[in-house]
């Protein structure tokens, strides 16, 4: 692994200090966010801009690894444990402090939460409704959850988000092309599948497959199970009658802080909503509003891009999730409507000096290791066979959608991200996706067809980390071959291309991915 310091070589700028790439059919004033106040940016030089740039150029040689391609993390990047702790170590950034920092954090996320009232002041609060009693219940070993393998199954970790179309009243005015939504009036925003003792559970997520086969060049055969998902056994009545489901699984949870520390300007740079360069491909930034800093923001994290920063989506986790209060998130009840008055008037753990039933001080441990979760170096960059796949991603045009890299700000008191050229492989914009891949429920700016690129980094470690190869965002892909031929929207000329492709060339894309 070449060293630290050759990894802190370069960041990347396509555009200069306050520029971006703008496309005049857009309603929404991009200047409005591509700032970033959640970090302290320490602003690029002339200089460092045209040095990035020049390194960032479009690659063709696929003779080679490119220049460190092997630190997916930049300076950050871990080692691969080779076991199911892979994601859990702390960016090789952080220092001695920090690696105490880190380990207060993991025991925050770890920590499971009880009920109120109890002793244990410092973890009470649990629910009343809620999906888990940790994060870490969910994000196991700080991998991708997965739907039941069977009506028995409790290691699940999947839920159900739901809305009703809103109003006009229910818009925000400093967003323009905002989808209003309202939580759903009798269940909120996200489905419970568990209660205290006296609560009734929310639902049972049932969820039944049909098999559908693919024929794919040279004889051979695929086959995708189409899920059909069913809000069974429902504690509160039934839903409302336009209410939409949208199913997740937990997703990975590497490299957050560095996805965080791109420039939002970098990321609409990459914008092209009309497609107007005529690649097929339109991908938007979902702009969302902070609670924290009480303005329009570019969304980063979730599998829309709904939450604008690591420490909202944490806060807004510890609501729906765990039903844990925090200042973002005031409601002692977590996500129970007025419909749901036992849950409201129930015991909850806000009574103490805290105030919230978790602090500003826990909820920025939790953050801090949520930001600083490392990502494990790719293996076999220089394998000819990977070298071939890598070829056929961008031949294909799998890049324009999963872009390879990005650099981060360089960033004033956060040495653990300032500064690195990274690997993502992700555009963190929305894109159409299909009909097949579609949830029909909107959020903020994105429609219910379209999901944000997720990261590809640590992809190939799934099955080592988390114990299945479960993909997509409802984990129905069995496979990286299936998650590729659920593709469809901007994305259906690359599934057809990957579905013509001759046997070994289509190994060897899988091959590609595989060392990611």
């Amino acid at each position: 692994m070449p060293s630290l310091r050759h990894a802190l070589l370069i960041l990347f700028a396509v555009l200069p200090a306050g520029s971006v790439a703008q496309n005049t059919a857009e309603p929404f004033p991009w200047a409005k966010v591509q700032d970033d106040p959640h970090l302290s940016v320490v602003p690029r030089s002339a200089s460092e801009a045209a040095r990035i740039a020049k390194v960032l150029t479009t690659h063709d040689d696929f003779t080679a690894p490119q220049p460190f391609e092997e630190l997916s993390g930049g300076a950050a990047t871990v080692r691969n444990t080779g076991d199911a702790n892979a994601f859990s170590q702390p960016s090789k950034t952080v220092d001695f402090e920090g690696e105490l920092t880190f380990k207060l954090g993991n025991g925050l996320f770890r920590k499971l939460w009880v009920s109120s009232p109890s002793s244990t002041l410092a973890s009470d609060g649990l629910g009343p409704l809620f999906n888990a009693r940790s994060c870490q219940r969910c994000h196991l070993k700080d991998g991708r959850g997965h739907p039941p393998e069977s009506a028995e199954d409790s290691s699940v970790s999947m839920f159900l988000r739901v809305s009703v179309p809103g109003g006009p009243e229910d818009g925000i005015d400093e967003i323009e092309g905002y989808l209003a939504t309202r939580p759903e009036p009798t269940y909120g925003g996200q489905m419970q599948d568990f209660g205290l003792p006296g609560q009734r559970a929310e639902y049972r997520l049932d969820i039944q497959y049909d098999e559908v086969e693919v024929a794919l060049a040279g004889g051979e055969t695929a086959s995708l199970r189409r899920p059909t998902y069913v809000a069974a056994e429902l504690g509160y009545g039934p839903l409302h009658p336009d209410a939409m489901l949208s199913p997740r699984v937990a997703p990975q949870m590497i490299g957050l802080g560095l996805l965080e520390a791109i420039p939002a300007a970098d990321i609409l740079a990459g914008a092209d909503p009309e497609d107007r360069d005529g690649d097929g491909i339109s991908g938007r930034p979902n702009i969302v509003w902070s609670r924290e800093f009480d303005r329009p923001m570019l969304g980063r994290f979730g599998l829309k891009a709904g939450m604008p920063t690591i420490r909202e989506q944490s806060a807004a986790a510890f609501s729906g999730d765990v039903g844990i209060s925090s200042t973002l998130y005031p409601d002692a009840w977590g996500d129970c409507t007025e419909a749901q008055a036992d849950c409201r008037s129930a015991p909850h753990g806000d009574g103490d000096i805290r105030g919230v039933e978790i602090d500003d001080e826990a909820l920025d441990l939790v953050t801090f290791y949520s930001r600083n979760l490392g990502v494990p170096a790719r293996r076999d960059v220089a394998d000819p066979e990977v070298l071939a796949g890598k070829r056929l991603f961008h031949e294909l045009g799998c890049a324009s959608c999963h872009r390879p890299s990005f650099v981060t700000h360089r960033l004033d008191g956060q040495p653990e991200q300032s500064f690195q050229l990274i690997w993502p492989y992700t555009d963190m914009l929305l894109h159409d996706m299909g009909e097949g891949l579609a949830d029909h429920r909107p959020e903020a700016r994105a429609t219910g067809r379209e999901w944000r690129t997720p990261p590809l980094w640590g992809i190939g470690l799934t099955e080592q980390v988390s114990g299945h190869s479960y993909f997509l965002h409802d984990g129905r892909a069995r496979s990286l071959l299936e998650a590729v031929l659920w593709h469809g929207g901007e994305a259906e000329a690359q599934r057809d291309a990957v579905i013509a492709l001759p046997q070994d060339e289509r190994a060897a894309l899988i091959r590609f991915l595989e060392s990611l």
